[in-house]
């Protein structure tokens, strides 16, 4: 890709975007090399918005730098995603709380209409990940702590590393769809504590599918 056909975004974000999600997609497989020559002459740029595009994927946690070996698409461990799980969980589940207890009639509406196309997308494995993910965000963005946000936004890129090992697991995205009705039924109900537990629930759950 040449450097004229990208965005007008600072160049090395736009490069982080494109290997973020080649990533996501596997077309950079977890522990694989980064050849920077090559990905540099494939998008037309020089080597150093493609290293500064790198540092941000590093901060991300989806690249590991390697003192004189160069960038690897992070490998994720058992213990790096039960870390990953356990703080989703906290920030989440709280997250929810908070809602249910302040969400508005609109907020509602909104929410319920993202977890309808949930349901109208149990046949579509890639529909889903984005819809599921959009409710979640919405929901943290209700919640309205910028700063929580930011941390989830990082955790859920690596968290992505490793969620066709879990959600694609027999049955799984069935058990996650039953999950998100109960956790609709609290914030409906506006029901706080059982908002927060339904939530802990769906990331304990998704955990266990993910080992």
């Amino acid at each position: 890709m040449a450097a004229a056909s990208l965005t007008p975004r600072a160049l090395y974000q736009e490069v982080a975007e494109l290997l973020r999600q080649r990533i996501f997609d596997r077309q950079l497989q977890p522990g694989s090399w980064i050849d920077e020559l090559k990905i540099a002459e494939e998008f037309g740029i020089s080597r150093t918005p493609l290293r500064e595009a790198l540092k941000v994927l590093a901060a991300e946690g989806l690249v590991t730098m390697k003192v004189r070996r160069g960038a690897y698409v992070t490998e994720v461990s058992e213990q790096d995603m039960a870390d990953v799980y356990h703080l989703l969980s906290l920030l989440e589940s709280d997250a929810a709380g908070v809602v249910a207890s302040k969400v508005t009639p609109s907020q509602l509406t909104e929410l319920q209409t993202l977890h309808n196309e949930l349901e109208a997308s149990i046949g579509e494995r890639e529909r889903f990940f984005d819809v599921n993910e959009q409710f979640h965000m919405r929901l943290l963005e209700l919640a309205n702590n910028r700063w929580r946000n930011q941390v989830v936004a990082d955790l859920r890129k690596v968290m992505k590393l490793n969620r066709h090992n879990s959600l694609l697991k027999s049955g799984r995205l069935q058990e996650s769809l039953a999950e998100h009705r109960a956790i609709m039924a609290a914030l409906l109900a506006r029901d706080a504590q059982a908002a927060t537990e339904r939530m802990r629930e769906h990331f304990a759950n998704g955990l266990h599918a993910a080992g």
